[in-house]
């Protein structure tokens, strides 16, 4: 899309915020119990989808969310930043992996016009309900910045929804807002629904790494 590499003034994939409260740490087979406690801890999250059905291996009514999600996890086809508190609790995350292998919201409008084909694209970022307002989607975004990074860079893009002027019920934000992404120097495109704009920008590798590109 014509961008240059941004350098995103990220943090170490296990470091302190600056309240010295929150690290992030890659969804694996490590931090899986962590996950499902987390997700068990909220019901399942919306309606029980477990962040399953955004990848293209899911069938619905098919798929077992669950069984799917921790499949996925363990043999390392789902990527996430995992974010936790000082003690150790996972309260958040967000969900990217290979353009490939995830598919966002509003895909129908989406592949009416596509934009330049991305690397990389950003599915979902979610919350504890008891843990929102306090830092955890813009860490676990910085997370994913940082291990798309460590992973190659290259373009990144996701479809999330802009807030300014109304109030949005969180249920409907599951893949962020438009505001969150701009603080991280991604740009608008095109609409793609009455508030959903697809949005991108090149994640620069990390130092020696000259895996990325668009």
């Amino acid at each position: 899309m014509g961008q240059r590499p941004v350098g995103h003034r990220g943090v170490r994939l296990s470091r302190a915020d600056a309240t010295g409260s929150l690290t992030v740490r890659p969804l694996d087979a490590s931090t899986w119990d962590a996950f499902a406690e987390l997700v068990e801890r909220n019901n399942g999250i919306y309606g029980g989808c477990w962040c399953a059905p955004n990848h293209v291996e899911y069938e619905r009514r098919v798929s077992d969310p669950r069984t799917l999600k921790e499949e996925l996890v363990r043999s390392g086809r789902a990527h996430a930043a995992l974010v936790f508190d000082g003690d150790g609790r996972a309260q958040g995350w967000c969900q990217y992996g290979p353009s490939e292998a995830l598919q966002l919201k509003h895909e129908r409008a989406y592949r009416k016009d596509p934009p330049a084909p991305a690397r990389w694209r950003i599915a979902c970022v979610f919350v504890d309900k008891a843990h929102r307002g306090r830092g955890v989607a813009r860490r676990a975004l910085e997370g994913a910045l940082d291990q798309i990074a460590v992973a190659g860079g290259g373009l990144v893009e996701a479809i999330p929804e802009t807030t300014a002027g109304r109030v949005a019920q969180g249920r409907f934000l599951f893949s962020a807002t438009v505001e969150l992404f701009e603080q991280y120097g991604f740009v608008r495109g095109r609409q793609v629904g009455k508030h959903a704009w697809i949005v991108s920008r090149v994640v620069a590798p990390t130092s020696g790494d000259t895996r990325g590109g668009t």
